[in-house]
Order: structure tokens, then sequence, then C-alpha cells
């Protein structure tokens, strides 16, 4: 048997549900997972499904769901789960986030085809060797930044990259870059409350006595660190962690957060809503 994914996006109307379930079971599907939200919003309709079929036709199945559901207008994909996602990573010096997408993409808790890394250092080629990922050093520099961009664009052709994952990549990306990959590019941002901007932020924490630090996975914009949230999370911390104990602290949640938002996008369970996303946890 093979499992197909499907998600659909569109303005709310009577029968959507039944006209994707009756195209489902035409091509012999059974519906193993559903879920489905409409946006009180601006009613727009997500739904996420995965079903069972013995065909192997994927072209055949999208021809069938796209004629079923032609009249709603949606927003349309349809996956065999046997093919992963492709995502291209960029990384700076920092390799914690690199590393933990890694290993659990070779232990097979992420069901990712990580196809390359990019970063504007060599410091993490050795890390990108032991696990057999292409690996691109593009250097960055006020003056070289749309070159670079422009051999980034060639690398995301290359390996027909599904999104690209930013693991601490220490460049802020133009904002025509931003707008080329809207909904395709996942950011991790240490996130405080209160929030510390520029340098040092987990020192400028420890000295204004923080008791939450954490990380936010979002989706990348042209407004810096303001992309639509996939995935928060925090841990707590007294007056007597040292500023090293809160950047450990800091690290390990950072990983966490971001293998957690990768998944839920290589799962296809983010829908993107304006500003907002729809999550449909597993």
């Amino acid at each position: 048997m093979t499992i197909f994914v499907v998600t659909l996006q569109c303005l709310d109307r009577p029968g959507i549900v039944l006209a994707a379930s009756t195209a489902i079971v035409s091509v012999d599907g059974n519906i193993l997972e559903n879920d489905q939200f409409t946006d009180p919003v601006t009613s727009q309709f997500c739904m996420r499904t995965r079903f069972e079929s013995a065909t192997t036709d994927l072209d055949g199945v999208h021809g069938v769901l796209t004629a079923a559901l032609v009249s709603f207008e949606p927003v349309l994909t349809v996956r065999r789960e046997d093919v992963q996602r492709r995502a291209l990573v960029m990384v700076s010096q920092y390799d914690h986030c690199l590393a933990e997408l890694l290993y659990r993409r070779d232990s097979g808790d992420l069901p990712l085809d990580v196809v390359a890394v990019v970063s504007n250092h060599d410091t993490c080629a050795p890390l990108a060797r032991r696990h057999n990922v292409p690996y691109f050093e593009i250097p960055v520099t006020p003056s070289t930044k749309n070159a670079a961009e422009n051999d980034l664009r060639g690398l995301l052709t290359r390996f027909d990259v599904d999104f690209v994952v930013l693991a601490r990549y220490m460049q802020v990306l133009s904002g025509k870059l931003c707008r080329d990959l809207a909904g395709r590019a996942v950011n991790i941002h240490h996130s405080f409350l209160p929030g510390f901007k520029g340098a040092r932020p987990y020192h400028q924490a420890y000295q204004r006595g923080v008791k939450l630090i954490g990380a936010t996975a979002h989706f990348v914009t042209a407004e810096l660190d303001e992309g639509p949230i996939i995935d928060q999370d925090v841990v707590r911390v007294s007056h007597a962690r040292r500023p090293s104990d809160m950047v450990s602290l800091g690290r390990d949640v950072e990983r966490t957060v971001l293998a957690r938002a990768v998944r839920l996008l290589a799962e296809d369970r983010v829908a993107l809503v304006g500003h907002r996303t729809i999550i449909f946890s597993q």
C-alpha cells in the first residue's frame, strides 16, 4: 500500500470534506488521519489528510482530487509519504542546531532529506562531511551579498529544494529573497521575556535577572524575527544561573524547538493563514 499526504486550503464552503473524501474513495483510498480547521477571522479552511491506497500513481491521484475540488479553487498539494521533503540548511559558526537536525535525520526521527548545507564560514564543514551532506561555503560581505544570494538561488534550483532551514545562520537575508522564500524558510530565534536585541542576549538576560529563557521557530520574512510562529518553548532559570549556564540552556531549547518545527514542515503539518500558522500536530 502507498500512503499519500494531502493538504488543502481555500475559503470555507459546504461540501469540501465530502468532495475530498469521495475523491479519495474513488482511488481506493482509506483515510488514516484527517485534521481540519476554519480560521474564524479569514474563513480560510485548512485540511491535512493522510490516506493509504493500492495505487502508486501520484499524478493520477492528484488529478482526481483536483477535478473533484476545482469549484472550491483550493491550494492543493499531494505527496507520497515515502518521498521526503528536500531541505537546504544554512548555518554560520554555531553548530548545535545543525547537529541536532542531522542526528535526528540519521536516526530516523526526522523524515527529511537534507540535501545540502550552506554557510558563510567553513566551521561546520567537518560536521556535514561526517553526515555525508554536501557543504558549500558562500562568504558574505556587504559588497558580495547580492552575488552570494545568487549563488544560493542556484543551489536551491540545483538541489530542487522544498524549504530552507536557517539553523543559526547569522546573516540577514535580503527582502527580495525573503519574499521569494515566503512560507518556505524557517528560522530559529532566541526569545526572552522581555526580548533582548543585539549582541550577547544571554548576558543581557542575566543582567536583568530573567526567569525564563526560550526559543521561537518562525517563518522568515523581510521584517527581522517577526515572521509567523511555528513552534516555541521555554525553560526556567534561577538567579544562581551564570551567563554560561544560560547559553547552554538556550542552545538546548533552540535545537529542540527548531527540530520540532522542521518535523512539522517535513510532514506537511503547517498551514499559513496571513501572519498566523495552523499546526496539525501528530
